[in-house]
């Protein structure tokens, strides 16, 4: 069976993403042979890792908010990875998961107060 890309293919995320996907359909129907399921669990591998690749530049090329303008706006600088030394990284990592998990502060007990003129 032959293999959905040559290993020098240039594919776009999305192309990797959906031949990825195409691999994990075949080798979870288990019709393939060994050799063809070594062959296409390898043209995996390479998807996966040109996926990966294709997220970390991505990610490489994020524009920090590094404030705002007199006008109100954002001013941006390129997130360059290399400036950053290994601890750097390393609590960049922490805060921003610990951004993800932070919880709400309890309520004060005045949050059922609603001083705004509405329709009520």
């Amino acid at each position: 069976m032959a293999q959905d890309s040559a290993p020098g293919d240039d594919l776009t995320f999305e192309q990797a993403l959906q031949q990825l996907e195409s691999v994990v359909r075949k080798l979870e129907e288990g019709d393939l042979g060994l050799t063809d399921s070594l062959a296409q669990y390898e043209a995996g591998v390479r998807h996966l890792k040109q996926c990966h690749a294709a997220l970390a530049q991505a990610e490489r090329k994020i524009e920090l908010l590094s404030g705002v303008d007199a006008a109100g706006n954002p001013v941006t600088r390129p997130f360059d990875d290399a400036e950053l030394t290994l601890e750097q990284k390393a609590e960049s990592r922490s805060r921003r998961r610990s951004a993800k998990t932070a919880k709400p502060p309890p309520p004060t007990g005045d949050e059922d107060i609603d001083d705004s003129p509405g329709l009520f």
